[in-house]
């Protein structure tokens, strides 16, 4: 049966409970904790990464709540009394939560959402948070790239019967039209989500129950005049497909009519068929093509010249098969006592697992002439948004590399989602964060569009953050010599 009710709250890895209860029976449930969410590597070698998964996110923690059958469960575990049961039948959402807004480009160590709140609420929505952020966001990336790719040509999501499991296609299809798709042939996806258009043709299947081509293709015209797309591919596409909806487009004359290449050489089966089109006058005919695409096929077939007029992409895209793991992580930046914030980190000999400390904020500069962004600043949460010229940034792997900006101006990336747990943020429609994202890519320079050694983005850390990372790491290196 698949799961359709919105409580997730015992979704989370097991940790999260005996954690829980540590808290709980050492007196700190309620101590207040800083976590942030962020990501260490972009998919694909890529220049920028897209946030995503921030519905489901407030939809997650507006339905927190233990249920009976919860408790019971957790009880016969044998790990957990009485007294930690009676605290989690009691449990409501208290935290504060800032996020990058979805559709918004992003980049390494960024913080794509922060959490304050009790040390057990704030720790154990880990899981689900990680879970839905680090898989929307993934395929939000790749669909964008895709779409890229196809320099203008509609994309379509046709991946639902190769993705992960029945919430992958569904969460996969609306990341993807976030990501530039125009829409997916997942039912259920619009019916969920009103505004992600569904749409298909047909299987070879329909082609193969007729005695004949012609006899499949022209009941299918008769039957949706409006929007008529054929398979030609099932027997032979030049021969006997391509004949046969000629055949039938100029009889039936369909007000939108298209073919679709599902197999065979694209580029010259597209090519042929343009030309047999165009010499039938039927040069308002589309052509639609699918088949293991990805945005290098795709980059490839339209630098030979293919004559497509859109894609169906399906499993290279709903699970990002070249690189399917995001790799977003969720580490605890601080704790507070009485009001005073007191920074933690984690530290590491692998260098891009040291964590940045403290309650901190994104900010994005954009050129005031060109509304280019030029470079990103993590801060700490007290700190202004830089200004004036001169203002020096430095690059993110090498800290010898430095820009000097001048006329900027500054944005805080961050929104407040929940204050004390109320939630204060209005998601908005999925097509506006679609528009949204589209805008804000256009934000970026095209040296950081390519797919191969795209241009580093400069995202770097305020003065203040510099010098207290540097001083725990002292710290820490002081204590354990």
């Amino acid at each position: 049966m698949l799961y359709d009710h919105k409580n997730m709250t015992m979704l989370a890895d097991f940790y999260e409970f005996t954690m829980a209860n540590g808290y709980f029976e050492s007196g700190a449930a309620e101590k207040t904790g800083y976590f942030d969410l962020f990501f260490r590597n972009i998919p694909d070698g890529g220049g920028f990464a897209i946030a995503a998964g921030l519905e489901q996110v407030i939809e997650y923690l507006e339905n927190l709540k233990f249920t009976e059958d919860d408790l019971a469960f957790l009880r016969q575990k044998g790990f957990f009394g009485e007294g930690f049961l009676q605290y989690l039948r009691d449990f409501e959402f208290k935290c504060d939560v800032w996020a990058i807004p979805e559709g918004t480009p992003v980049f390494p160590g960024e913080p794509l959402l922060t959490v304050r709140g009790p040390m057990v609420q704030a720790q154990f929505i880990e899981t689900m948070l990680l879970l839905l952020v680090n898989h929307q966001s993934l395929i939000a990336t790749k669909a964008n790239r895709i779409v890229r790719a196809a320099a203008g040509r509609a994309v379509m999501e046709f991946g639902t019967r190769r993705a992960h499991g029945a919430s992958a296609a569904v969460f996969g299809a609306r990341a993807a039209f976030i990501g530039g798709c125009a829409g997916t042939a997942c039912a259920i996806t619009e019916r969920n989500h009103p505004g992600i258009p569904a749409m298909g043709t047909m299987a070879h299947s329909w082609v193969q129950l007729f005695d004949d081509e012609y006899e499949a293709f022209r009941r299918y015209a008769e039957l949706y005049p409006d929007n008529c797309v054929l398979l030609v591919d099932t027997y032979n596409v030049l021969r006997s497909g391509m004949p046969n909806a000629i055949r039938v487009f100029r009889e039936c004359r369909p007000k939108k009519m298209g073919i679709r290449l599902d197999s065979g050489d694209v580029t010259y089966l597209s090519k042929a068929a343009r030309r047999m089109l165009d010499d039938a006058g039927l040069s308002r005919c589309s052509i639609v093509v699918s088949n293991s695409l990805d945005e290098y096929i795709i980059r490839d077939v339209i630098l030979q010249g293919a004559r497509i007029d859109s894609f169906g992409v399906g499993e290279r895209l709903i699970t990002s098969k070249s690189d399917p793991v995001f790799g977003g992580v969720y580490k605890l930046s601080a704790i507070e006592t009485d009001g005073r914030i007191e920074p933690r980190m984690k530290i590491s000999e692998n260098v891009e697992k040291i964590t940045n400390p403290g309650f901190k904020k994104v900010y994005r500069l954009f050129c005031e002439k060109t509304g280019k962004a030029m470079a990103d600043l993590i801060a700490l949460a007290h700190e202004e948004a830089p200004q004036g010229d001169g203002f020096e940034i430095f690059h993110p792997s090498f800290t010898w590399k430095r820009k000097r900006l001048c006329n900027f101006y500054a944005r805080d990336l961050q929104k407040r989602i929940f204050a004390g747990g109320k939630r204060v943020y209005d998601s908005p429609a999925v097509e506006d964060i679609r528009a949204y994202c589209a805008k804000q890519i256009d934000t970026l320079w095209e040296e950081s569009l390519r797919f191969e050694n795209p241009a580093v983005y400069y995202v770097d850390l305020s003065q203040s953050l510099w010098d207290l990372r540097a001083d725990l790491i002292r710290k820490y290196k002081t204590a354990f010599e």
